[in-house]
């Protein structure tokens, strides 16, 4: 099997869509602050099951349920780092169960959700959470060396807010040797504490384990604008959301969908070439969106 840098030179590759989306859509009450990184600890033949009705739908790549999986999140659902290194690691398993029967020649991503994830208050799209460079160093550390040593393929270090963890989080990736693409939850051009999105593609830029950079659950209509902040810097990578909004405080997204399959040939002649959906986005729109992309290609 190739590696998924090798493969971009080739082709677009399909991501899957929103993985709490599904699990919530079959029955699962992810109302917790742990979120889908639950049912690791409770149910991971759904998250399994999850994965491979994603692969089946078309997607070449799973992003594991680790997005919202900490050292400390676990730690006040009254874990020890035992069990949340067992647990990293099965969210990479699960999503290597589901690829080797469903979809042999793909990939898995280890998700590395923002800082903002562990608090469940919404944060990761604001970036307003008042703590150093260091600070988030020494919070995203000890889940990147699990993840980074459990199987998965490519790390995906997604919803990224601000460029103050953009800098933390490529400060430890940088001379480890493992892969990854580096995607920001943005507003146009801008992240969401309104900085230049070039600023932190520019980062990236310097370090060889990024394999890709982009934006991810983002409305549908600011992937464009986003994109052309890349520049040529790297491959990019392109799974908004639906396009709903999040209401952090009763749990639940509000609005009506605006993601349209057929973008994805505007996301690819700006420069993406990994593609997908994030929140709201289920194997029906991935599977629509596999269709279109090869319609095009």
């Amino acid at each position: 099997m190739s590696s998924l840098a090798e493969a971009l030179r080739s082709a677009p590759v399909v991501l899957d869509g929103g993985l709490a989306t599904l699990l919530e859509a079959r029955g699962h009450d992810l109302s917790s602050a742990l979120w889908s990184a639950r049912l690791l600890r409770d149910d991971p033949g759904a998250v399994e099951a999850a994965h491979g009705e994603f692969f089946r739908a078309g997607a070449q790549v799973a992003t594991t349920a680790s997005y919202q999986a900490s050292f400390e999140g676990f730690a006040a659902a009254g874990l020890d780092e035992d069990d949340t290194v067992r647990l990293l690691r099965e969210s990479v398993a699960c999503a290597r169960r589901a690829r080797d029967a469903e979809a042999p020649g793909g990939w898995v991503a280890a998700s590395v959700g923002p800082y903002g994830a562990v608090r469940a208050d919404g944060s990761e799209y604001r970036g307003d959470y008042g703590l150093s460079v260091p600070e988030l160093r020494a919070f995203h550390r000890p889940r990147l060396a699990v993840l980074a040593e459990a199987g998965a393929d490519v790390l995906a270090l997604e919803t990224i807010p601000c460029l103050s963890e953009v800098e933390a989080l490529l400060t430890e990736l940088e001379g480890s040797g493992h892969p990854a693409w580096v995607s920001l939850s943005a507003v146009g051009t801008r992240t969401r504490q309104a900085e230049p999105l070039a600023e932190a593609f520019a980062m990236a830029a310097d370090v060889p384990e990024v394999i890709a950079v982009g934006v991810n659950c983002c409305a549908p209509a600011d992937v464009l604008p986003a994109l052309t902040a890349t520049a040529t810097i790297r491959p990019a990578v392109a799974y908004p959301n639906s396009g709903q909004a999040w209401d952090a405080e009763s749990r639940c997204w509000t609005g009506v969908s605006a993601f349209h399959p057929d973008d994805v040939r505007a996301w690819v002649e700006a420069g993406a070439r990994l593609v997908g959906g994030c929140c709201r986005v289920g194997p029906d729109d991935i599977r629509d969106l596999s269709r279109a992309l090869g319609r095009w290609s």
